[in-house]
Parts: C-alpha cells; sequence; structure tokens
C-alpha cells in the first residue's frame, strides 16, 4: 500500500486537501486558546482616582439623581468603557463677576432665575485602569489625560465631564 495513490488521496482514504484544510483548523483553534496574546481588560489594572468637572448640567433636582456610591458608565470617544464609582460629588458655585463703585470686582451668586437649573459639579471617581509605560493611564483601552472628555451615564443620565485630576497611576 502506498502512502499517496495516483488520485491524491493518502493511504487510498483521505484527500490531500481535506487534510490540509483540517491541519489548519487545527491551527487556528489551538493558536485561538493556546496562544490568547495580551488581555485588554481594564478591570485587571491598578485602582485610580479621577477627578472631573461638569459644566452647566442642565437638572431640576441633580442632588437626588447623583449620589456618591453610584456606579457610572463611562464612555470614552464614543466607546463604553466599563463602570466606576462616585466615591464625591461637590456642588460648585453659580457666581458672576460683578463690578463694585470703588472699581474693585466681586463674585457673587448669578442672580439669573434660569441658573438655578444649570449645575456645575467636581466628581472624584474610583475605578481600575492600566498605567502605559509613559505613565499615562489606560482606561477602557483609550488613553485618559488630564482635558479628556468623558461622557458619564447612569439609569437617569447622560452627560459629558473633563477630567481635570488623576491619582494613583505610580507604577
Amino acid at each position: 500500500m502506498t502512502i499517496l495513490d495516483s488520485k491524491g488521496r493518502l493511504f487510498g482514504k483521505i484527500s490531500i486537501l481535506d487534510a490540509g484544510a483540517a491541519m489548519i483548523i487545527f491551527m487556528v483553534i489551538a493558536g485561538i486558546f493556546l496562544l490568547p496574546g495580551k488581555t485588554s481588560s481594564y478591570a485587571q489594572g491598578s485602582p485610580i482616582e479621577v477627578d472631573v468637572i461638569v459644566r452647566g448640567l442642565n437638572a431640576i433636582d441633580p442632588k437626588n439623581i447623583l449620589k456618591p456610591g453610584d456606579k457610572i458608565s463611562v464612555i470614552i470617544r464614543n466607546e463604553p468603557s466599563g463602570q466606576v464609582d462616585l466615591t464625591k460629588l461637590e456642588f460648585l458655585p453659580r457666581t458672576l463677576a460683578i463690578a463694585q463703585p470703588d472699581g474693585s470686582v466681586k463674585a457673587l451668586p448669578d442672580p439669573r432665575p434660569e441658573m438655578r437649573f444649570s449645575n456645575d459639579l467636581l466628581m472624584t471617581l474610583n475605578g481600575n485602569a492600566k498605567v502605559a509605560d509613559d505613565g499615562g493611564l489606560i482606561f477602557g483601552n483609550k488613553k485618559v489625560k488630564i482635558g479628556t472628555s468623558l461622557e458619564l451615564e447612569g439609569p437617569q443620565y447622560s452627560f459629558n465631564s473633563s477630567v481635570v485630576a488623576i491619582r494613583g497611576t505610580k507604577k
């Protein structure tokens, strides 16, 4: 009995093309499970703390919508990037610079009635992220730096914020 017959079959039973296709499929499956490569999960990173500022959040009662301890979904550049915990929430005063009769300028509360629905917030978010080789923060496969816009989403809201501080990125 010959290894390869005149019709291109191994041992007279299996076509060389079928054997080659089966070998390629086997190698692909083995490669997927045996050599997975680098993982891109943000949950395996180190703990970080990010301060974000929200300017002009229009809501009648934001104190009932946002509370410390809430889980907030983060979207960076239109791509979901996981969840963080809201640990601190500070409402910033809405003021105007008003010239005084003596020529000085004083910051006074904004008297316009429509501004009572516009809120400025400083929020501290806790989560896990990876630290890049250059010391930057990688959150959900996106690099985050001071000034990066984050979209924050919860069950009753969706608004934009800007990163103003990052802590906990030591290697």
